[in-house]
This record gives C-alpha cells, structure tokens and sequence, in this order.
C-alpha cells in the first residue's frame, strides 16, 4: 500500500491523548481511519482485516513515522497550558479544580468567563467578576457551552461533500491546504478579484487583522458579515440620527424612569447580563425612604424585559412607532405623528413622558433590534432632549470591525448575486450557516453551485457544509486561542482549556494559510497580534500578556465616548398607513437562538419562559386571535406569507398583541446532530429578506390536525396558592409587612431540631428575578443533571433540580402581569418528605439539609408524594448512559452520578458546602460568609438568589429574612422552609390607571 507518510502522520495526530505507541496501537482501529483508508486505498482496506497484514502495516507505518521524523508535522503544532516535565506542577492537586478566564461568544460579543479545570479537563463555566460584561454572572448559553465541546455529534473530519448534499470523501488538512494553495494561486494573478470571504459578526481584534491583511493581500476581494439577529436597524438609526454608525451603550444603574421600545436589554442585548445586574439592583427597595427604578414597556409579543415592567402595553409594530413618535413630539423633537393609539394608551403617553422629563438626565429611552431605523433615531432624540446622553446612555464606535456595523442582511444579499452572476470563484466561509439562516428571499443554498471553490470551517457538519467543495472541523471556544470584545469594546483573552478534541482548526489558524503565514498556531497569531498593538519590548509584553491572561481582560481597550449631535439633515418622514393585516413577529428563540444551539440538549429541554415549551417552536397567537379561529395549544396552521408557506402548531399565549402571531427562529434543522434534527419548525423559510423582524399581511390557515407540544407549564402546578406575594412600593411604605397576612404559628408533631453549628439557608428575591433560567442551566451543569428528552418531558418526567414557574395575573389576558418564581428544595425544618421513607434515604442534617443518600433509596417515591412543593425528581430510566465515551468527560467528579431508579432533587450544592469547609479546617478558621456560592446563586446576573448561614445573623443571607418582605412559601403548610423569598413589587405611574 503507497501510504503518503504526511497523511498518515496527520491521521495519527488525531488520536488525542494518547502516547505514540499506543497511537500506532489504535489506530487502524478508529472508525475515521479506516474510512479514510477506505477511500483512498480500497486495495489495503480488506488487508486490514488480517491480523498478520494488520502488524506488518503498524510496523511499517512505526518506521516510517520514525524516519521521517515527528516533528516533521505539518499543521498546528502542541499547546499545553499545563507543561508537565517530570512531575505536575504544584497547583495542579487532584481533586482540586483550576479557573482560567476566557469568554463565551454570542453575536460576536465577549461575556467574560472562568472556566473550571478538573485535571485537564474543563467541566463548569462561571462568570469572571471582573469583567464588565459579566460581572460574575453568566447566562443559559455559557453555562451550556460546556455540553457543545463535548458533543460527539460535532464535526470530526475534513470532508470534501460531493455537490448536492451528498456524503463526499474523508479528507486530510494537508489535502485542503494544498488544494487552497492551488487556487489562491490563480487569485494571485488577479488580485483576488474572485475571492470572497463569508464570516458571523466579528469583534475579534486578531481576527479583523487578518481579515484586513488578507484584503490588503487581494486588493480586489470582498469581506462580507452576516448573521440572522443583528443590529441592522440599531446602526441605520444611528446613521438617520447622527449622520454616522454609532452604538448605544446604557448604564442603567443611572436610569430611575425607563422606556423600552420593544427593547428586550434584559436577554437580547449584547451587554444583557451587565444591564440585569444594574437593572435589578435598581429594583431593591430597601433604602430609606425605599424607592426604585420604573420601567415602561411596548412590545408586540412578551419578553423577560416586559415581565419586569410596571406598566406594559401589547402593541402591533406600527403602534410601536406611533407611541414612540408621540413620546418624541412632546420632547419637542420635530417628527410628525398621524397614526392613533387605543384611547387609554394614548392617554398614558403623556403621563409617561411627564415621568421622563420629571427625572431628566436619570431617564433613558430605547428601542429593540427589531424596530426599524426610525423609532431608534427617535430614542436617540428623546434621551437627547431629556439629557441622558453621557449619563444614563454614552455612544461609542461600532465594536464589530469591518461592515459588522452596516447592513448585514444587504451583504448577504449582494454576496448572492455575486455568486449567481458567476463573479465568486473562491468563497471561504469561517463559522456561521448562512444556506440555513438566509432569508427566504436570499437563496445562498442554490448560489453555492455556482462558486468554482468554496470552504466551510464550523462546528458541524450542518446545511452549509454539505453544499461547499470543502468541510473543515472549527475548534470550540473552550479548546482554542482568541480574543472577542465586549459591548463596550473592552477586548478578551479566550484561552483553551483543552486541546482539540477532534483535531480541528481556527479561523485564526485558516487565515494564517490564506496569507502564507509561518505562524500556523493561534496561540501565536493572537500573542503576536497584542505585542505589535502594546508596543511594549518582551520583557515588559510578558507582564502585561500573563495580567491578561489572569484577569481575563486586555486593559485599556474599552471604547472611548464619543459626541453626538442631531444630523442638521435630519427629517423624520411620515407614518406608513397602518392596516389590520396580521403581522408575522421574527425572533430569536430563548433557548437555541438562531439554532446555532439546536444540537444542545441541556438548552433544548430548557422551558422557555411564559410558554414552558420545550424541544420544539411554536407559532404564539394572542387570546382573541385564537377565539377568533377557533385554535387550541397545538393546533397546526399552515401560514402563508410572500407566496411562501410553512406549517406550525400554535400556543396562545396572554400578553400578545392581537394582531401579531410571533414565530421563533432556530428550528426546523436538517443536518445539527442527533439532537436537533427534525425538532420543530424552519421559521426562516418564511422571513423575508426586506422584512427581517416583523412582516406583514401573514395568512393562517387551519388543517385540521394536531402536533403533540412538550410543555412543563402544567407540571407540578401550584396555581391558586398565593405563592408569588405582589404588592406596589406606595403600599410597601405604609404597610412593609404585607407579605405576611395570613401567615402565623403551625403547630406541628415533628420535633424541634437543635443546631450548634452552621445553619444554610437561601433567599430569592423575586423583585430581582427575571426568569431567564440560567440558573437551571447552571444547577444542570453542576449536578450532572440528565435530560430526559421530548416524550419524557410530555410524560412530566423532566429531571431538573430547579424549575422557574411561571404565573399570569389578572383578569385581562391581553395584557396581563407576568410572574417568575424560582422554586428549587426548601429544605424545610420540618420536611414532610422525611418520616414517610421506609429505608432512611432522605435525611435531615446537622447543619439543616434535606439529605439524599442515593444508595438506600429503593425508588418508592413517597417522598415526592409528600413534598408540597413537587421539587424532587425521579430517575425512571438510566438517563446518565453517554452516546460516546468523550460525554464522560462533562460529568462533575464532585457529584455522583445516579442510576436509575432513585430520588434527587436540590442539595445546595452540598460539595461546595463540603470543599469550604475542608478548606476552613485546614486554615483552623470559620467558613466565612460569601465563601459557599451555590451553582445558581454563582450564575444569576440579577443577583436575586443568596445563600448561607442563617443562624449568623450578620450574614447576607440572614439580613434579608430579616426584610419586612421576606415570606415562606406555602407557610400555612408549617414546613418552615430555609428557602424563603423576597416579596415582588411594582412600582406603577398613579397618574396611570
């Protein structure tokens, strides 16, 4: 067989964490070896076979390698964070976990991070407390990072996909390197007049260096961005307003009176966890005399922002523009108004721009990605007007580099005709799924077939990679080297905390080889990158790259304020004519987003707020539309819009616009994984490329049939009981304790426990809480939680520690008051679960747990029949089996993994409990308060869950049961709970009825 030894080298290079001869052992064994050889030597497959050919090959393939050298390896050479010479180095303790600070990416944009370590192996993400993005807090989509680096299903082998989407021959990287080298060649000759470059949103300031060199390289080649949720509108209104692409960036620390513009800052902004902690903070109306921020809201379908808001009114997106243009007109901003509000609303307007103007500079008005450019100059004026600029709101240049900050949807556009008018002859696309995420007006898929070459590098094999001439396996953020800015440009780090699992690359790495660079490591590119920016001489650049590397965070960099003035040019055209056709409403889904997270089953299970859906989308229609046409929860609708038509099931869901049927992005999925495969609904096939947000003149149709949905809205239910205390902040100033009526002394037969030492409690503050689930997410990750999947989920079998339940209020299901409350183990003194278990498995601690020793538990689930608040979980089927041996990697060694057949449920954390106290034993001390942060406390960027020692009374813990507003759910039950909450309240206009 006439191997090519640098093939075969690069084969073996693969085959991660093994020594060489054990590599030679295994490696006609790996199923990408033997496809490989298959391919490309069909003569020597069957050879294989043969136990005697079998040797002879190893020892031909060991000579080899050894002739001709290992370090003879083309392709990206060793990094090791940890060197290991002859022994560990001394921080690395077994059993003790190491943090290094990187960044999560969403949209482009930095969420600073700390990742967790067990001996090599990341296995927890936390947020970095000092980085301003994060500040310390994380969200649903960090915590479940760590799922998609351990995915099996992801992206494995260089693939040359035969055209068409068929499965296309296993390829090697040196066999893509020489073929792009080819190619670019004949680029050369025309100064890359044929070249274009195909990239997601990009704040990388390495990235954008190279992307800048290669266009100096190719005078005439083109880099374009794309991705399906941008801030296109966000930037053409600043362009409307100022005359230039700026970006807003809100301190709402500063902001005492609020309006969004169906403006979800609290889940879809780029700085979204940064803005909930000063949001919530802001919410706490302990001072003296109390008060708190309000907020008003408009929006055409229910977000975690409008949920928060003292007042909210449900509009159609012309409405929206109408309310803003009002609003702006009365801070003497010279915009006609010809569009009508629902009597009441329009009423309401006034007293809201009273309260704005009331608190001048101390009030902020913004508007969301899906307002089109219009109503975001109108903010832009309003908080002008008011004089919030530089104090509640500061614009900073763009933080994308490149035409991030131009119209993204336009470049995809004009990248299409480009291809289907023959003039791309080399297309590299680095991330990002643009033939599933076009618009349906922008066909990118059939396009393809028209690029001489094109190249895919992404973390699956998905619906782009089966139509390029090449695949190329993408690195994991948590296993490359990088860097990302944050919403107000500061730049981070992102260091690996693993080699590549499945020998992928970097753009950085790709790039590298676009421009002939010695440097193929990204570590090196990205070093070499922030000592040219430094200026700094070595010894000085190796301070300041370790200090960067330790906090996470390159200092200096943060965008400088900027002044803005109304463009003198500026004129706000008229209002379109509003009619009563029903608009489509496009936006992101909460738990999968653009469907870059189909493949995640952590966040597929995750119930979505309001609805509690889960593994699928639904098409939400208001109350009246659905009376109207006679539609149940799940109903299938076929929907009919531009001449293009889609089947969705339906949920109605209050607080919609009527008007307005909402359809989430991200689903529908052909080629995601096993996981993400054919769950759902293509919303995209219906978005039009002109109409990216919001479309009108959408028709539905009803067939008649039915599609089972999987939601948790209805499991464990506690409706009825008064379990989420709301009150208003004039009524919490004259009465504080009006959390308590009704609540008084139960007698109980239980007898009393005695403590001498810690006692661990929690507080929630439900004035905080925003209900974005990163807390269940966290618990999950912490507690090697199992997903249970779509029919276990139906069968109310979802095994989640915490669950977040959510309650409408009020008799109008148009606009009613939305509610989160998150409900883990109360741990009650006088757990009813424990004297009903017949073989001792559930226990009351020394230091007041509710304890689970999972080896006695024999599965008869009396406790859970006894529990009133429905938080235990049984494990009917060994959920815990991986569908590869890399999944073993993710589990947390400090948590035991359940078989089947037990009880679980929330321990606080018990194992964070334990490793602080192992820590304060051996420093002959107390555990001190702050030390022990549970997984969901560690990960709320609301701040609304505290934990500790309650029998402490200068704990932080203990301050806040000791509030007037602190209550115990279903007191009257007289389980006396060590969870207790923080009564929630509003703070509505009295001018406002």
């Amino acid at each position: 067989m006439a191997f090519d030894i640098d093939d075969v080298r690069e084969k073996l290079s693969e085959i991660e964490g093994q020594p060489l001869w054990r590599s030679l052992e295994s490696l006609v064994e790996t199923p990408t070896f033997r496809a490989w050889v298959q391919q490309e030597f069909p003569q020597g497959a069957d050879e294989l076979q043969n136990p005697l050919t079998r040797r002879q090959f190893l020892k031909l393939a060991a000579a080899s390698l050894g002739l001709a050298g290992l370090t003879a390896c083309v392709g990206q050479p060793p990094e090791h964070i940890l060197p290991r010479v002859e022994e560990a180095p001394e921080e690395v303790v077994p059993g003790v976990p190491l943090f290094f600070a990187t960044a999560h990416l969403l949209g482009g944009y930095a969420e600073g991070l700390l990742a967790e370590s067990h001996e090599g192996r990341p296995t927890k993400v936390e947020g970095n407390p000092d980085h301003p993005a994060s500040l310390g807090a994380t969200d649903a989509f960090a915590q479940a990072s760590v799922l998609t680096l351990y995915d099996p299903d992801r992206s494995q082998t260089v693939t040359a996909p035969a055209r068409g989407g068929r499965p296309g021959p296993i390829r090697t990287w040196n066999d893509f390197l020489r073929t792009l080298e080819q190619t670019l060649g004949a680029q050369r000759a025309k100064s890359g007049a044929g070249l274009r470059l195909l990239t997601p949103t990009v704040t990388s300031p390495t990235l954008a260096a190279q992307l800048r060199q290669v266009l100096e390289m190719y005078p005439e080649a083109r880099w374009h961005q794309h991705e399906p949720v941008n801030w296109d509108n966000a930037y053409a209104g600043a362009r409307l307003a100022f005359g230039r692409p700026v970006q807003p960036v809100y301190d709402f620390s500063q902001a005492d009176v609020i309006l969004s513009l169906d403006a979800d800052f609290l889940s879809a902004f780029p700085g979204r966890l940064r803005y909930t902690r000063d949001f919530s903070a802001r919410r706490d109306p302990s001072g003296d005399p109390p008060s708190m921020n309000r907020l008003y809201a408009v929006s055409g379908t229910p977000t975690l922002t409008t949920a928060m808001a003292d007042h909210h009114w449900p509009l159609r997106p012309e409405h929206v523009g109408t309310f803003a243009r009002l609003v702006a007109q009365r801070l003497d901003v010279d915009v006609p108004v010809s569009g009508t509000l629902p009597g009441e609303i329009e009423q309401a307007v006034g007293a809201v721009v009273r309260d704005l103007q009331n608190n001048g500079g101390r009030s902020l008005v913004l508007a969301g990605m899906a307002q089109p450019p219009i109503v975001h100059a109108l903010a832009h004026a309003a908080n002008l007007a008011l004089g919030s600029v530089g104090q509640s709101v500061r614009f900073v240049e763009p933080v994308p580099a490149g035409e991030g900050a131009t119209g993204q949807t336009a470049s995809l556009r004009e990248l299409t005709e480009a291809m289907q008018d023959g003039d791309v002859d080399v297309l590299l696309i680095l991330g990002g799924n643009p033939a599933y995420m076009a618009p349906a007006g922008v066909d990118f898929a059939g396009a393809l077939a028209d690029v001489g070459f094109s190249a895919h590098l992404s973390l699956y094999e998905d619906e782009t990679s089966v139509l390029c001439d090449w695949h190329l396996p993408q690195t994991h953020t948590l296993e490359s080297w990088g860097d990302a800015r944050a919403y107000n440009g500061e730049a981070t780090i992102i260091q690996p905390l693993v080699e590549p699992l499945y020998a992928g690359r970097s753009a950085h790495h790709l790039l590298a080889a676009v421009l002939q660079s010695d440097a193929r490591a990204s570590y090196d590119i990205v070093r070499a990158h922030w000592q040219e920016q430094s200026g700094l001489q070595p010894t000085q650049f190796d301070r300041f790259w370790r200090h960067a590397l330790r906090d996470g965070l390159v200092p200096e960099t943060a965008r400088a304020p900027v002044d803005v003035t109304l463009s003198p040019e500026l004129a706000f055209p008229p209002e379109h004519e509003a009619d009563d056709a029903l608009v489509a409403l496009f936006r992101p889904d909460p738990g999968v987003w653009d469907g870059r997270f189909s493949n995640n089953a952590w966040l597929q299970e995750l119930p979505r707020p309001f609805t509690k859906l889960t593994w699928d989308n639904a098409a939400l229609v208001a109350p009246a539309l659905a009376e109207e046409m006679g539609l149940s929860n799940g109903d299938v609708v076929r929907l009919r819009l531009e001449g293009r038509e889609l089947s969705a099931p339906v949920w109605i869901l209050p607080g919609q616009a009527d008007g307005c049927l909402t359809l989430h992005l991200g689903y529908g999925r052909q080629r995601s994984g096993r996981v993400g495969d054919d769950v759902g609904f293509d919303a995209y096939r219906l978005r039009p490329a002109g109409a990216p947000w919001q479309a009108a003149g959408v028709q539905v149709e009803r067939t008649g049939t039915t599609h089972p949905l999987a939601s948790t809205q209805n499991h464990f239910a506690m409706e009825g009981r008064g379990l989420v205390r709301v009150g208003t902040l004039s009524t919490f100033r004259e009465e504080p304790g009006f959390a308590h009526e009704g609540e008084g002394d139960h007698p109980s037969l239980y007898p009393e426990w005695e403590y001498d030492g810690y006692a661990w409690g929690m507080s929630i503050d439900l004035n905080a809480c925003i209900g974005c689930n990163a807390c269940v997410v966290a618990c999950q990750a912490e507690n090697n939680i199992p997903v249970v999947g779509r029919e276990g989920v139906k069968d109310g079998r979802e095994m989640h520690w915490i669950r977040v339940d959510g309650y409408f209020q009020g008799t109008d299901l148009d606009a009613p008051r939305m509610l989160h409350q998150p409900v883990p183990c109360m741990h009650c003194e006088k757990a009813p679960c424990e004297p009903v278990c017949p073989v001792a498995a559930t226990t009351h601690s020394a230091e007041g747990l509710n304890e689970m020793t999972y080896n006695r538990c024999v599965g008869t689930r009396y406790c859970s029949n006894n529990c009133p608040y429905k938080v235990r979980r049984f494990n009917f089927f060994d959920y815990t089996q991986p569908d590869a041996p890399v999944q073993e990697l993710l589990f947390n060694p400090d948590v035991t993994v359940r078989s089947r057949g037990v009880m679980e449920k929330c321990t606080y954390c018990v194992q964070r409990i334990n490793a602080a106290r192992s820590r304060a034993v051996q420093e002959d001390r107390a555990i001190r308060d702050g030390e022990i942060q549970t997984a969901c406390q560690q990960a709320c960027p609301a701040a609304a869950i505290v934990f500790g020692d309650i029998s402490d009374p200068e704990t932080a813990v203990a301050r806040r049961r000791a509030q007037p507003r602190d209550y115990s759910l279903l007191a009257e039950t007289g389980t006396r709970p060590r969870t207790t909450y923080l009564a929630k309240l509003m703070n509505p206009n009295e001018e406002i009825a």
